[in-house]
């Protein structure tokens, strides 16, 4: 099952095991069973201190639980783990087996003193292409390691049809808890601890409202609020950083071949890299918080204030804005309805869930057309709509979607309705741009690729922004309020690129350490 060099690099993570554990498959006589049996006794050759059962009697088949021995600790796999999935597997492994987690232990104390009311009891559906599910899964696999009342299984989507049918999952990752809708999307162990202790919120704003201000407060973790941090940290400064969820939209890239120096990365790797790199240095980093208003000084070298959703308010003497963009949405009549119900914006992720389906992808650009043609190899049928006369995407990879036989594309393409049974997507009706008609398109899911918005709604009526929203930016990064930088994707700045953004991110860090020193008020520099 695994590769020469696979087996060599699980041995060495397994040397890592302080305890026994052991891994009970229920299997069947399927191909997938025979899979997983050689999965597993991969695993079992690579430590001593594993060992198998297949006496299991899960209702999945094929599934496999690594237990500890002599415990209630267990954490459960109904498919394959590989792919995107493969770390949360060798994850899994070394936390039953004793292997300390790298997680804050304020978490995990967090963890194991929730108040559970008999136990939680997770699900989630995943595949095996999802970027954003080892998030969730290797997340409430280490929670049900550190908290007996907590139980997880990770169920690979595309392998069970039906269950996924019946539960008319239709978005990846998609968790239940005790057979309730729990959670859709990217969550990490902060997101879900959030969700589950109620308390955890206030108590977290307490603490932010109390801290003292900072120098230069970075509002964003994206590649533009990653670079802001470290530019302005590296001076000695006191430095902190927002944001709803660190990463930022590199979390939701798939593959990144155009960063510089680095020929091939993905977005969730590159986003885990950036924090640490900002964690290298001593920077405040408040995760899980959303900034809605701002108040900038009312004097020169006085105090910016932002307020935040929890409730909170930081105090900073710069501010510098990178809240990145978001998926436009199309805006039509049952988008909404049907979010995660046939309508998606990652074909990567929710792709397979539509495998033999009918599906449209909206948008000519480079983004749609990669999506039409990534879904092509999965799908019954594609049709690519665009607004535009003609297709705006690369002409390789126009060449390529044209020589697809299962492909149409319509130009001059408005949509305007998705069209559903109250469960789920049936159907979209498009308007003739030329001919001014309406048609209907039968299918079951509709993948939206059409540019991105800047998530700058909150700064209305505080500082200038153009016509899109974007932040209005001089060369230096200046916005119209004094003190107030910005960067990235929210800006006036042109590309929308990973290196562009954490080249802005940086000037912006620059202009305000620079404005910094020139103000009355003194301001302690460490050596950089």
């Amino acid at each position: 099952m695994l590769d020469a060099g696979m087996k060599t690099q699980l041995k060495a993570y397994l040397e890592n095991l302080r305890m026994p554990i052991e891994l009970v498959a229920t299997i069947d006589d399927s191909a997938k069973s025979r899979e997983m049996i050689e999965l597993l006794n991969d695993i079992v050759e690579a430590s001593s201190k594993v060992s198998l059962k297949t006496d299991g009697a899960d209702a999945r088949v094929p599934s496999f639980a690594i237990v500890r021995p002599g415990t209630d600790i267990s954490v459960t796999f109904a498919g394959l783990p590989m792919g995107h999935e493969f770390t949360s597997l060798v994850l899994a492994l070394l936390q039953v087996g004793g292997h300390p987690p790298r997680v804050e232990a304020d978490v995990i104390e967090q963890v194991k003193a929730l108040d559970i009311d008999g136990e939680l009891k997770f699900e989630t559906y995943f595949s095996l292409t999802c970027q954003n599910c080892p998030d969730v899964v290797q997340a409430l696999n280490l929670m049900s390691v550190l908290n007996p009342k907590i139980k997880h299984v990770a169920i690979d989507g595309a392998l069970f049809k039906d269950e996924v049918e019946a539960r008319q999952v239709m978005a990846v990752p998609t968790i239940l808890v005790n057979g309730q809708p729990f959670g859709q999307g990217r969550m990490g162990l902060e997101q879900i601890l959030a969700k589950i202790d109620t308390g955890a919120q206030a108590r977290e704003a307490a603490k932010i409202d109390a801290k003292s201000e900072f120098d230069v407060l970075v509002i964003g973790g994206g590649p533009a609020g990653a670079a802001a941090a470290i530019y302005a940290a590296r001076k000695g400064i006191r430095t902190g950083v927002v944001a709803e969820r660190f990463g930022g939209q590199v979390l939701d890239t798939m593959a990144i071949e155009n960063f510089i120096s680095v020929s091939h990365t993905e977005g969730p790797k590159l986003a885990t890299a950036l924090e640490q790199h900002v964690r290298d240095y001593e920077v405040d980093i408040m995760n899980l918080q959303k900034a809605t208003s701002l108040i900038p000084a009312s004097e020169p070298g006085g105090l910016a204030e932002v307020r935040l959703e929890s409730g909170a308010a930081l105090r900073a003497r710069t501010v510098v804005i990178s809240t990145g963009a978001r998926w436009r949405q199309m805006g039509v009549p049952g988008e909404d309805q049907y979010r995660n119900k046939g309508v998606a914006y990652c074909p990567h992720c929710d792709g397979p869930l539509f495998k033999g389906k009918r599906t449209a992808v909206i948008g000519g650009g480079n983004s749609g057309v990669e999506a039409a043609i990534d879904l092509a190899g999965i799908v019954a049928h594609v049709t690519l709509l665009e607004f535009a006369p003609e297709l705006r995407a690369d002409a390789v990879l126009q060449r390529k979607l044209y020589s697809l036989p299962n492909v149409t594309v319509i130009t001059n393409a408005q949509t305007t309705e998705v069209h559903g049974d109250g469960n789920k997507v049936t159907s979209l009706t498009y308007r003739t741009r030329l001919h001014d008609t309406l048609h209907d398109i039968e299918l079951e899911g509709i993948f939206v690729q059409i540019g991105l918005l800047p998530n700058t709604e909150w700064l209305k009526g505080t500082i200038a922004l153009s016509k899109h929203g974007e932040i209005e930016i001089n060369a230096r990064g200046e916005t119209s309020a004094h003190g107030i930088f910005a960067a990235g994707d929210a800006t006036t700045v042109p590309y929308k690129q990973i290196v562009i953004a954490m080249g802005e991110g940086s000037k912006a860090a620059l202009s305000a350490f620079d404005h910094l020193i020139r103000t009355s008020a003194p301001v302690d520099i460490a050596a950089e």
